[in-house]
């Protein structure tokens, strides 16, 4: 249901006819996707509305879940569908064939050639580019197909990663708190550049921590179960590592020393076997499935250097509540990030440690905040790792990206300890009130139909949860459409800001050979038959400086801009 919603959104989001390279087109795309969302989610939450207040428990808590998995998928949709209005009457994704599209692009156009694997880079999305280009995009052929494929995936994939981000913490967590964490973890990260790399994180976090809840009760399963569900969690492991690996770099550190911590050292000879077979089996099914990466990294690993700098490499390591991508707009590492109320820390920054340190104080023992809490211990050791030796290497190794993962882990503690907050709170007050809720004057106070022995009612509880339901949906609205206005072509080609990448999809020709309808231009640049040229360059063993004008590079990077 939660895909089903998602991807619909996005098709339907093709029936908005603006202009969007006008300011206006746009905000009457924007507005039109909310009147589309509107569509959807009132009658889902005046049936969850209804539920609550008439129902009874078992169809409450089936539309609970129905609704909760529409508008995760909502959540998503909403931003595909933005990318889609942005990219109306072009046949290209957002970039064109520039940066990160035009490498991933040549790097299926190598596999299409039988040039093997994109060296380090994860196979499977360019793999998945080839296979869409040739299956819908066949006619054009070669390095066209592919493409025209890019922007079909591009708003595919953004559409399915909150659905997907979703039904992963709904192995963990019930539908109210499985959507909390989706939703604005989903829209906050969700980079319709590129889908697939912030979609596995998303997806693996709650997987690591499934996978260490099994490992622990390992030793109660038999055999069969335990080898099954072993290599079951080992394939999906495997497919996200092909799917984007750089995620469990930042994991690894932490997911190794948590392991030897979950296994059931106290159960006895029989019971630890049993474990080490559940880890030793799920290790190998990742390792057989993600072997083609492996190998390339084992090959290639040790000679690849990122030498990229942007500005996340120019500010302060330890700011992680925020990110700016190389398209900054007005933005320098003068002026951003903007320094909070305490110390430099926001109010927003202070609730989110607040409530993780909830998680912490009254979660610790649990599997899933132990996983949470190892992967962001792991990710800002290895942060500051690879920033201490930046200048010294000259290689920024990719690490202003754990600022996604540890921003992504705090935000789910915070999630769990406000869960674990609500859960000890209920539990004390029908400690303290086992009567029905009696108070301190002697006088009874009831709590009406469908109430436990002290504490709120079910129903009460029922229509808490609505509301909250209710202020996600609004949430998801407001936010879904903040992530979609920040990729509506530029208007001001000056400013390099996110709008560029749409922008440039409108200046090339389409499979006739054409201007886009909406193309500003009236010459537009035709298709590079050789893309693959561009995907690795000379390495000068000094970093570049993006985002930093020619006269900052000798304060900035210690070398004159190579231009100059």
């Amino acid at each position: 249901m939660s895909l089903l919603a998602g991807v619909c959104f996005m098709l339907w989001a093709r029936s908005i006819d603006v202009n969007p390279l006008v300011r206006i087109g746009q905000v009457s795309g924007l507005a039109g996707l909310q009147l589309h969302a509107v569509v959807v989610t009132l009658p889902v939450l005046t049936a969850l509305l209804y539920a609550a207040h008439r129902g009874g428990s078992e169809r409450y808590r089936l539309v609970l879940r129905l609704g909760c998995a529409v508008l995760a998928g909502l959540a998503t949709g909403l931003v595909a569908g933005g990318v889609v209005v942005a990219l109306n009457g072009t046949p290209w994704g957002l970039g064109g064939q520039e940066g990160d599209p035009g490498n991933i692009m040549g790097m299926a156009d190598d596999m299409i050639r039988g040039k093997g694997l994109p060296g380090v880079y994860p196979p499977l999305f360019p793999a998945l580019l080839v296979v869409w280009g040739k299956l819908f995009h066949g006619a054009h052929g070669g390095i066209a197909g592919v493409a025209f494929a890019m922007k079909d995936l591009q708003v595919l994939c953004t559409a399915v990663v909150g659905p997907l981000t979703y039904l992963a913490w709904r192995m963990l967590l019930r539908p109210f708190w499985a959507l909390l964490v989706a939703v604005p973890s989903a829209v906050l990260f969700i980079d319709p550049i590129r889908p697939y790399s912030h979609g596995a994180m998303l997806v693996m976090l709650p997987v690591l921590a499934a996978g260490f809840r099994e490992l622990r009760r390992s030793h109660e399963l038999p055999t069969r179960s335990a080898v099954l569900r072993a290599a079951a969690l080992g394939s999906s492991l495997g497919v996200l590592f092909l799917w984007y690996s750089g995620w469990f770099v930042w994991a690894a550190p932490g997911t190794l020393v948590l392991a030897g911590c979950v296994l059931p050292w106290r159960k006895g000879t029989a019971g630890l076997r049993r474990a080490l077979l559940f880890l030793g089996v799920t290790v190998v099914s990742a390792g057989v499935v993600g072997s083609p990466l492996l190998y390339q990294l084992v090959r290639l690993g040790a000679t690849t250097k990122d030498r990229y700098a942007m500005i996340t490499t120019y500010v302060d390591p330890a700011y992680v509540m925020g990110w700016a991508s190389d398209r900054p707009g007005t933005q320098t590492y003068h002026n951003w990030p903007l320094s909070g109320e305490l110390a430099g820390q926001s109010a927003f920054t202070l609730l989110v440690l607040a409530a993780a340190a909830l998680a912490i104080g009254l979660g610790s023992g649990g599997i899933l905040v132990r996983t949470v809490a190892a992967v962001l211990a792991s990710s800002w050791l290895l942060r500051f790792w690879f920033a201490s030796r930046m200048e010294r290497t000259q290689a920024v190794q990719l690490y202003p990206r754990t600022t996604w993962i540890i921003m992504y882990c705090l935000i789910v503690l915070a999630v769990l300890g406000l869960m674990l907050a609500v859960q000890r709170l209920t539990a004390w007050s029908r400690t303290l009130s086992p009567s029905g809720g009696a108070a301190g004057d002697g006088t009874s106070v009831s709590n009406g139909p469908g109430s436990t022995a002290g504490g709120p009612s079910r129903r009460t509880i029922r229509r808490m949860t609505t509301g909250g339901v209710c202020a996600i949906a609004l949430f998801a609205a407001m936010a879904g459409s903040w992530s979609a206005n920040r990729y509506m072509p530029t208007t001001d080609t000056t400013v390099q800001d996110m709008g560029l990448d749409a922008w440039r999809a409108h200046l090339l020709k389409d499979a006739a050979g054409h201007c886009p309808r909406y193309s500003p231009v009236a010459t537009c640049a035709g298709l590079n038959q050789d893309l693959s040229a561009r995907i690795v360059g000379p390495d000068d063993y000094h970093l570049w400086c993006a985002n930093a004008p020619a006269v900052e590079w000798p304060t900035t990077c210690g070398r004159k801009a190579p231009w100059i």
